[in-house]
């Protein structure tokens, strides 16, 4: 059970508390903390109360929002917030202990982040020390490049760069090519019984990529119960009775009302080893593009590895994306306990 901190204890504000969370009840005040924190760094994400109740629900070993996500208040009112996970990476077998936080920019400057930063340390360090693992143990987090205040808190604090991401933006869904399926794939709408193999392919999928990810059951329930979620907008490929590949598609209302656009996301594009090379990838984006203009999108944006070794890179250039944003992967060694 994530425990209560004082002010007099970590140097805060007097009238500032760090408090476990609470539940639902909670969300719209994180909500506002976060996407007032991207609005003021130039952040091009926002997000909705749904999509972050849903992300909070079905605790996992990993994640459990009671246990790792903690409110700081002054006098009753939220103004920052911290989040922990802990994943198993894939590169250098780590057990990485993630930690992340949000303070609303009217109450930057007063000692809130570095609070957070040793709270989530100290969280994770006691989390950790429950956990029977031949595996290195460090913190990781992650920061946008327009963030300056965050990455002078983590390199002060011995973090180190280990990672680049770019947010890649399409800014048409004009022109976009007619692109042929691969030989003996087929392409067809997908039945909710089906919902679950298409997660259970694009975690393989992703399995020979950078650092590590959640694919429990807790995790595909909170994906099922994102407000969001349509499967009717996935482009899957299938050899037979096999998933060859898929783009899940995404549109966020909230977000694009925030942002005063019209985009759609594509959230993961993934081909699974044995069908790699072919050129199934261009088809299920050029698939994708079509399907998000189709819903009256303009403009489409994805995520990707600048490291990505199946060179996603050169793939989205070639059809039309450019970097519009970029983001860090930082690690920090954990002390002995």
């Amino acid at each position: 059970m994530a425990t209560t901190d004082h002010p007099r204890s970590l140097g805060l504000p007097v009238g500032l508390r760090l408090r476990p969370y609470a539940g639902e009840a909670d969300v719209p005040a994180i909500v506002d903390i976060i996407n007032a924190e991207n609005a003021a760094d130039g952040i091009p994400e926002r997000r909705s109360i749904g999509e972050t109740a849903a992300d909070y629900r079905y605790p996992s070993d990993s994640r459990d929002a009671r246990r790792d996500v903690t409110v700081a208040e002054f006098d009753g009112r939220p103004v920052a917030m911290a989040t922990r996970e802990w994943v198993d990476t894939t590169d250098g077998g780590l057990r990485e202990y993630r930690v992340g936080g949000h303070v609303h920019p009217e109450w930057r400057r007063r000692g809130i982040g570095s609070a957070l930063l040793a709270h989530n340390e100290r969280s994770s360090r006691e989390l950790a020390a429950t956990h029977t693992t031949p595996r290195p143990r460090g913190y990781g987090a992650f920061t946008g490049n327009s963030q300056a205040g965050a990455i002078a808190l983590l390199e002060s604090n011995g973090y180190t760069q280990v990672r680049w991401f770019f947010d890649m933006v399409r800014p048409t869904l004009e022109e976009v090519p007619d692109v042929p399926l691969p030989e003996g794939l087929e392409a067809r709408p997908l039945t909710p019984d089906l919902y679950d193999a298409v997660w259970k392919a694009d975690a393989e999928a992703f399995r020979d990529h950078w650092g590590g990810f959640d694919d429990s059951p807790q995790a595909f329930q909170r994906f099922l119960d994102m407000p969001e979620f349509d499967p009717r907008l996935w482009i899957i490929a299938f050899d037979g009775d096999q998933i060859a590949g898929g783009v899940l598609n995404t549109i966020y209302p909230e977000e694009n009302e925030g942002l005063g656009v019209k985009r759609g996301w594509l959230d993961s594009v993934f081909t699974r080893r044995p069908w790699r090379r072919r050129g199934l990838a261009r088809f299920l984006i050029a698939r994708s593009l079509a399907a998000l203009r189709e819903r009256g999108m303009t403009s489409a944006i994805l995520g990707v590895d600048a490291d990505n070794p199946t060179g996603a890179l050169g793939l989205y250039e070639g059809i039309g994306f450019a970097v519009e944003s970029r983001y860090t992967a930082w690690r920090k060694p954990m002390e002995d306990r």
